[in-house]
């Protein structure tokens, strides 16, 4: 069996990468960043119940040099997707809860990886964040298409530092790749990801936004703020295909051509919502966003760079490339609903 590490592997990417893999026949190292809680290793340890022999846990930290090393021996592939997602509500210190892991992890995991003579493909996890900062970018410097061959340039620690972190760690991430020959770098850039979770276990801000919108944080009515989205098993199967198509190179956009909004997403989840009235009937006009939003911690300045904003999706390689046929809104968000609610009880 081709062994492959998983950086990040009890979280909401990871866990799907993890199963894929394993179901393709894979041996699987997975780190995880404690073994010490049976709770959340709880669906990886059912799936070494169920393809006895082919997974193994790790324990590492993405900010301690050399904590990767041992998970990665004998490995031909590395998939590093362990990296902080949070939302701004849900970060306190950018610095130290985003920049420092996503900057450091790349550095430590691709060291371990020049320093392992086995490893010849190495697939990143990045982000559309990478690509921009805010929404404005978009139709000011892209042409209002989204494209894989930009960088964000306008993002900060204090500014949007989730995207900062990501487009640091991909551009570091690049550099180090560069100045070797021996292994080979792909980078996946997902948009929003969306779509059935493995675990509870994951801080991921995407099952963050959509907890809120399901429990009836919105209900009062939903912003004009649209997200360019992708299913995680798509995610999950891209980071499979780049690594298997040796023709793969470069950055690959993973979100489908068009945006979708809070609200578009309470409609189509209201068919199977048990509840649901907790979810928004209206979309508050702009002129109410700009009055309330900085009681929600809205800046204005991140309203106009944001509210309203919608921009085209360049996914031509990930489709031609790769062979991703993306799943449908609908699909994504009643499986989300369904994971969610079977999850919670």
């Amino acid at each position: 069996m081709e062994k492959a590490l998983v950086t990040g592997g009890s979280g909401y990417v990871g866990g799907h990468l993890v199963d894929l893999l394993l179901r393709e026949g894979y041996k699987v190292n997975a780190t995880v960043r404690s073994l010490a809680n049976p709770e959340k290793l709880k669906s990886l340890t059912e799936l070494q119940a169920r393809y006895p022999n082919q997974l193994e846990l790790f324990e590492a930290d993405l900010v301690r040099p050399g904590s990767f090393e041992t998970a990665m021996k004998g490995c031909e592939t590395v998939f590093h997707v362990a990296s902080p997602f949070l939302l701004p509500e849900q970060i306190k210190d950018g610095q130290r809860e985003l920049v420092d892991p996503a900057l450091q992890g790349t550095r430590n995991v691709l060291g371990s990886v020049d320093a392992c003579g086995s490893v010849t493909r190495v697939v990143l996890t990045s982000t559309v964040g990478a690509i921009f900062g805010d929404y404005i970018d978009v139709p000011t410097l892209q042409g209002n298409v989204l494209q894989e061959c930009f960088f964000n340039t306008t993002s900060t620690v204090e500014n949007n530092p989730y995207h900062y972190s990501k487009v640091v760690a991909e551009q570091e991430a690049w550099a180090i790749c560069n100045r070797q020959k021996r292994w080979t770098m792909v980078a996946i850039n997902p948009g929003l990801i969306l779509g059935p979770t493995l675990t509870l276990s994951s801080d991921s801000g995407s099952l963050f936004l959509l907890d809120e919108l399901l429990r009836g944080s919105f209900f009062y009515g939903a912003a004009d703020f649209a997200f360019t989205y992708v299913d995680v098993r798509d995610v999950a199967l891209a980071h499979l295909r780049a690594a298997l198509n040796e023709k793969a190179s470069g950055r690959y956009i993973l979100a489908e051509r068009g945006m979708i909004s809070l609200f578009e997403m309470a409609k189509m989840i209201r068919p199977y919502h048990r509840k649901a009235y907790l979810l928004p009937r209206y979309q508050l006009p702009h002129w109410v966003i700009r009055l309330v939003g900085p009681f929600f911690g809205l800046t204005q300045e991140y309203i106009r760079h944001h509210l309203g904003i919608r921009f085209t999706v360049d996914n031509h390689r990930s489709v031609e490339e790769l062979g991703i046929v993306y799943r449908s809104a609908e699909e994504t968000l009643a499986d989300h609903y369904r994971s969610w609610q079977a999850w919670r009880g």
